[in-house]
């Protein structure tokens, strides 16, 4: 089955995801240039096979953030489209499916890697005009502090 679940995926172009929204103490949220495009963004990334979406967040914080994070809430789930295909410079297009969470900070040090450019905490009503368009969505969803999760 899960060779049938592959060829599904890689067939369709979807591609399960996670993201984190972390504020800081001040209410600034954290952001992550992108090396792949130059763009801000929410640290995240795909589903690893065998991973569940709270471990796979957890460990995509850690690599591009240096940060140790524990799930808070389940902002949403994000599937439209319109604002989840992806198309990238090489030519590849995704269908993203994300499962997007607030997040906490438990311990760590911010620090940059290959995927990382640059990372910064920003006023989220002053976020940087090269942010992806996909994630200003799930911004707002986060801001507006609902406590049902969205589903887009």
């Amino acid at each position: 089955m899960i060779t049938l679940e592959r060829d599904f995926e890689r067939a369709l172009g979807i591609r399960p995801s996670v993201s984190a929204v972390i504020f800081d103490r001040r209410g600034r949220l954290l952001l992550q240039q992108r090396s792949d495009g130059g763009q801000w963004g929410l640290p995240g990334g795909s589903v690893e096979i065998g991973e569940s979406v709270t471990d796979a967040v957890r460990r995509e914080v850690r690599e591009e953030t240096g940060l140790r994070v524990s799930v808070r809430r389940l902002i949403g789930v994000y599937s439209d489209p319109e604002h989840q295909v992806v198309r990238y410079p090489d030519g590849n297009v995704w269908h993203y499916v994300n499962v997007c969470f607030e997040c906490v900070t438990r311990g760590g040090r911010l620090q940059t890697c290959d995927e990382t450019l640059a990372l910064a905490y920003v006023p989220p009503r002053r976020l940087p005009a090269a942010l992806l368009s996909n994630h200003k969505v799930r911004i707002r969803d986060a801001c507006a502090r609902r406590i049902a999760s969205f589903v887009r």
